[in-house]
């Protein structure tokens, strides 16, 4: 989904994103099933969501967002530390316009 965002709408959704604060956390259990299945739904509410990932190695990290990303269809918006923001368009309520280019 990355690919199909431009570099204006990823602008665009990091401005939408910066007053937003975390509405998940990966607890001790790393990344469970009730985890992508509450990321899913809050992605499906909201679309745009910021989460923290909690996890000592930045590889570790990276490799939970990646498969977060993977497993939600999300577009991995921006990655900072410990916290990701993604965005997955609504099928049912479209909150956010996204601009043209």
């Amino acid at each position: 989904m990355t690919s199909s965002l431009t570099n204006a709408q990823i602008r665009f959704l990091r401005g939408q994103a910066h007053d937003l604060r975390p509405i998940l956390q990966t607890g001790g259990k790393g990344l469970t099933d009730a985890f992508v299945t509450e990321l899913s739904a809050a992605l499906e509410q909201h679309e745009l969501i910021k989460i923290k990932v909690v996890a000592d190695d930045r590889e570790i990290r990276n490799q939970m967002i990646a498969q977060l990303v993977e497993t939600t269809g999300a577009a991995l918006i921006q990655r900072i530390g410990h916290t990701a923001i993604l965005y997955r368009q609504s099928a049912e309520r479209r909150h956010i316009v996204l601009p043209r280019s």
